[in-house]
């Protein structure tokens, strides 16, 4: 019996067989069911809108009507949600998106529970470990919320897949999402990054700037960083949002004795009529430690794809409060852009408007989830299209597939030492890899031999995950 292991994942192979804190607010009614909780629908001036170190405050008789009602004619717009579905809030942004006048500029900020959000034209086998993002425990939160909105963690990484493109990121009660929707002339990748930029330098972060990637990193010092590495507010590399241009030199701070680390990372989707810059401030994640090893796929190895890579770069945490950060953002972005025709609260109730509600469906869905990954071959030897060495598998074992949005093309075992000698496992014919709940079976449902099919169904449940890695 021979033994070998791929990135971890061991395999036995028989040579022998072929085979909130409450913010101080008034709920209002809302016409669509949009509800809100409304914290002024008068313009406001560019001053300091609250103390960071407190919760927003009301206005004194805020009137009943929809913000989203304002919403058809205001040019300036804030809303914060406070639910934690990122299906939720991801549609919620897609509707701004798509609703808010083409001259307006808005920004969204929303924090989600424990979530890999991958982008539009990513793999999520080629990107990440979907085994560990099914089994991971989250550390509970020092503050915001868990799944249910209350303090707390569950079983599991919830997996999306945006409507913009860009890499693939980790999102949890300790790191803020901020959205700016504006129009196409005013688009400009740094822009809104160094709007955050001066809100994090507000917030007593000296080091923080925008890198030649449009990503926002921190320099510190050496002394600074071996404490932060203590005392858990740093991590290994995970995936960024876009790739590095050879000649940028990302992760070097500008001075000797520094380094520096990653903090927000930024995708962008541009339409006739408006532009939308979002990213995710990673302010005190109590996962931070694990989010290289879930932007990692352990298949990586084996996989030549056709979609966008992530590229990874070390991250830590900036160590501000989610309420502090969002009045900095906000404060910054009424400096930029004045007067805020509407600024409200949103929460589940958004899920009542229709768009909303259909958007969610969609993002929900594993066609899009898995269908929508672009075309990828899997090979455990190298070949002529992919010829990067492979880990160290036995001899005797040679295996390799095809699929198109997620859709098994081909799927064929072979033998190195047979002369080439190769199954075709028909079983698998057009099999969605997301559907496949044990690999195990479907090759023993194919004619493998059960004792084989256990030692190669084991290895690709650890590799790809089972059903998606649900």
């Amino acid at each position: 019996m021979a033994t070998a292991t791929g990135h971890g994942v061991p395999l036995q192979i028989s040579p022998d067989h072929h085979e909130t804190p409450q913010h101080t607010m008034t709920m209002l009614s809302s016409t669509p069911a949009f509800t809100m909780r409304l914290i002024s629908r008068r313009p406001l001036t560019a001053r300091p809108l609250f103390d960071s170190s407190k919760p927003f405050s009301s206005s004194p008789s805020p009137r009943r009507s929809s913000p989203l009602a304002s919403a058809a004619t205001a040019r300036t717009q804030v809303y914060i949600s406070r639910s934690s579905d990122p299906f939720l809030n991801l549609s919620i942004e897609h509707h701004l998106l798509q609703t808010t006048p083409s001259g307006s500029t808005v920004l969204f900020l929303y924090t989600n529970r424990p979530s890999v959000v991958i982008g539009r034209n990513q793999n999520p086998w080629l990107e990440l470990n979907l085994p560990l993002l099914h089994a991971y425990v989250p550390r509970p939160a020092t503050q915001g919320r868990g799944d249910d909105g209350k303090d707390g963690h569950a079983a599991g990484v919830t997996l999306v897949r945006r409507r913009s493109g860009g890499g693939s990121v980790f999102h949890d009660a300790g790191n803020v999402n901020f959205s700016v929707i504006c129009p196409p002339a005013a688009f400009d990748r740094d822009r809104h990054a160094e709007m955050v930029v001066r809100a994090l330098r507000g917030l007593g972060v000296p080091g923080a700037r925008v890198n030649c990637r449009h990503d926002i990193v921190v320099d510190v010092g050496v002394d600074a960083d071996a404490d932060a590495g203590k005392a858990g507010v740093r991590a290994p590399p995970q995936a960024s949002s876009a790739p590095a241009p050879e000649t940028c030199a990302a992760n070097r701070g500008p001075e000797d004795g520094k380094a520096t680390f990653k903090v927000s990372g930024s995708a962008y989707k541009l339409t006739r009529l408006r532009s939308l810059h979002h990213g995710t401030c990673l302010l005190s994640s109590p996962n931070l430690g694990s989010i290289g090893q879930m932007l990692r796929s352990p298949a990586e190895p084996f996989i030549k794809g056709r979609g966008v890579e992530s590229v990874r770069s070390p991250v830590r945490n900036v160590g501000v409060g989610n309420e502090e950060f969002e009045g900095a953002v906000v404060r910054e972005f009424g400096a930029m852009y004045g007067a805020f025709d509407v600024i409200a609260e949103v929460d589940e109730d958004a899920a009542e408007l229709e768009s909303v509600r259909k958007g969610m469906k969609e993002l929900q869905s594993r066609d899009w989830l898995y269908g929508q990954t672009p075309l990828f071959s899997f090979s455990t030897r190298p070949t002529e299209d992919d010829p990067r060495p492979r880990p160290t598998l036995p001899d005797d074992f040679n295996l390799s597939f095809e699929a198109r949005q997620g859709v098994l093309q081909s799927f064929v075992l072979g033998s190195t030492s047979t002369a080439g000698e190769k199954w075709s496992v028909a079983s698998l014919a057009d099999a969605k890899i997301h559907d496949v709940d044990d690999w195990v079976e479907r090759l023993r449902g194919g004619g493998i031999n059960s004792d084989r099919a256990s030692a190669i169904g084991s290895w690709l449940n650890g590799l790809l995950g089972a059903g998606g890695g649900r």
